[in-house]
Formats: C-alpha cells, sequence, structure tokens
C-alpha cells in the first residue's frame, strides 16, 4: 500500500506506523542523495512556512530555514517576542490566523499542549520542533544515523543513558519500537518515563519485535549496546536543577570505561548542544558532564553526522506532509 501523508501533522510518532516511518526516511535518504549531487527538486515551491519558536534552537532553526530553501519555501521565522501567542492572543487564535497565511507551521517551545493545539485549530500541516514531552524530528534523525551506520535497524541494541523521563528519553523509546530495535532506559529510579508511556511502547514493541528495558543498573543496561545515546542532564528550563543532576547522574556519565561495558564498538550519539569540555569561548565554563571529551572526539562519535541528518528528515517530513503527491 502507498504511503499518503499529505495534509499530516508530525507531533509525535506514536501517531506514525513503522511503514509511514520507513517512507519518510527512505524520503530522507533520497533528499540527501539528490542535496550532495546538487539537485534540488524544490517540491515546496511557492509555499510559505511558520517557524514559532519559544525555545532557543540551533540545529532545529537552521535545519529548518534550509530544508525549505532547498525545496523552494519561504521559511518566516517568529521568536517568542515576535507574536503575541500565549499572551494576548489564545494559541486558538494565534493557529487560526497563521493557518490562512502559512501552508505550514513548525513550533518549538515548551508544553506539548501548544503545538496540540496549533494543529488542531490551524487547518495547515504543523511539526513539533521540540515540546517537553516530545522530539520526534531529532529521532527520526537518530534513526537515519543508526542505518548509515550499521545498514539496518531491526535487532539493533540501543541504550539511552541519563535522565529517562526527558522528551529525548520519550521519544526515543517510541522510535526504537516502532522500527523493532532492543531499547534500554538506564536511569536512577526517580527519573524513569512515566508508566502510561512505558505500557504504550511495550504494546507497539508486541507488533513489531522490538524490546523494552527500563532499569538502573549501567552494566545491565549497556552490554552488548550498538548505540550508545546521551543528553544533557538538566533541560532548558530546568537550571536550577542542574547540581542535583550533576550529583545524581555522575553514574551515568558515558565515558570510555561504559564503551567498554557494552563489550562492542558501539557507536555514540547526542541530540547537542552536549557539555563535554572546558572550552574558554563558551559563556559558562561548565566542563564535562553527560559525556566526556574523550568519547565525544572519538571515533565512537557520530553527532555530527546526526546533526547534519536533521536537515535531511526535517525537509522529508515537510515534503512528505506538505509537498507535490
Amino acid at each position: 500500500m502507498a504511503v499518503n501523508l499529505i495534509g499530516r501533522s508530525f507531533l509525535t510518532l506514536k501517531d506514525f506506523t513503522p511503514e509511514e516511518i520507513r517512507y519518510m526516511l527512505d524520503l530522507a535518504k533520497e533528499l540527501k542523495k539528490l542535496k550532495m549531487a546538487g539537485i534540488k527538486p524544490r517540491n515546496l515551491e511557492g509555499k510559505n512556512i511558520a517557524l514559532i519558536f519559544e525555545k532557543a534552537s540551533t540545529r532545529t532553526r537552521c535545519a529548518f530555514v534550509v530544508a525549505a530553501s532547498d525545496e523552494g519555501a519561504h521559511a518566516e521565522y517568529l521568536g517568542k517576542d515576535d507574536i503575541q501567542l500565549g499572551k494576548k492572543e489564545t494559541v486558538a487564535d494565534t493557529a487560526r490566523v497563521l493557518g490562512r497565511m502559512f501552508d505550514g507551521i513548525q513550533f518549538r517551545g515548551f508544553k506539548h499542549e501548544t503545538v496540540e493545539l496549533l494543529a488542531k485549530y490551524s487547518g495547515v500541516p504543523v511539526w513539533n520542533g521540540l515540546t517537553d514531552k516530545f522530539h520526534p524530528t531529532q529521532v527520526l534523525a537518530d534513526l537515519m544515523t543508526i542505518e548509515e551506520h550499521y545498514g539496518h535497524l531491526k535487532g539493533i541494541t540501543f541504550a539511552f543513558v541519563g535522565d529517562g523521563r526527558n522528551n529525548m528519553a520519550n521519544s526515543l523509546m517510541i522510535g526504537c519500537a516502532k522500527m523493532g530495535l532492543d531499547c534500554r532506559i538506564v536511569a536512577p529510579k526517580g527519573l524513569h518515563p512515566e508508566k502510561e508511556l512505558v505500557d504504550t511502547v511495550k504494546a507497539i514493541c508486541k507488533e513489531t519485535g522490538g524490546k523494552i528495558t527500563i532499569t538502573d543498573n549501567v552494566a545491565k543496561g549497556v552490554k552488548d549496546a550498538d548505540v550508545l545515546y546521551t543528553d544533557v542532564w538538566a533541560s532548558m528550563g530546568e537550571e536550577a536543577k542542574m547540581q542535583a543532576r550533576i550529583t545524581l547522574l555522575k553514574p551515568y556519565q558515558v565515558n570510555m570505561a561504559m564503551i567498554k561495558k557494552t563489550g562492542k564498538n558501539p557507536i555514540f550519539l547526542h541530540c547537542l548542544p552536549a557539555f563535554h569540555n572546558n572550552d574558554t569561548t563558551m559563556s559558562k565554563d561548565i566542563g564535562e558532564m553527560e559525556v566526556t571529551d574523550e568519547v565525544f572526539e572519538s571515533k565512537h562519535s557520530k553527532v555530527f553526522d546526526e546533526a547534519e541528518n536533521r536537515l535531511h528528515t526535517i525537509k522529508a517530513v515537510m515534503v512528505a506532509t506538505l509537498g507535490v503527491k
């Protein structure tokens, strides 16, 4: 059966079948090949894209802007101080206004409810660039990077180490389950994912052959891992919790000792930005946290392949939901 996603919003991978995710990954690979060859098919010619950002961004913003430009669309950046969203105007009203003027809307911000309301009221495809619960465009890039390295996804052993209840852990569990990976969330018991989501993921695994393990045991969690993944220990808006998180999560730092515990030659992934060194060019000299500089700069690290693939997978999402049928 042919996959047709035209008109669909992209809020969480829960909403998509494995076949639909496969379609977007294959489309991303094809669009990446075309870009490398200097070919721009301009599937979004004449389209206008609204990019709403409550949170700062490097990869998400740049990927959407370049993807839109490559495909012939105009992208308009709307920062938190540029529009009245949630201040003088309800989300529903903003959605109805933007939906009359734009062909698609990207939202990166705090409450997942906001992106759901934009999708409900705008009448155009809405894409989740990150919320407090999910980060689905990042996971598409992660899956693409894993597949580029190993040649397949099904059966890959994947370990996420760190804060197991953040938006990345949530989204990675879903993406891994949908595509048949063996996913381990390795985190302190106080930072395990919500039971309701774990139950949802377990149900998906029954259909796809995937696996899900939630553990606080690092040695058990990373054993035989093909992929080690981590994220910052305090997300945007949680900076006040940083010192407590450092104390709690220090045993979960991705370092060469952890690499050896896998018993394999794993790749290392991180959604970025990462606290991995003492670079004096940064505004704060924070140093190593969730990953050591030794791992980040090692042969294991594929983080910049992963960052580039944000462009190709985001392009695929926009073309699949808004482009030519």
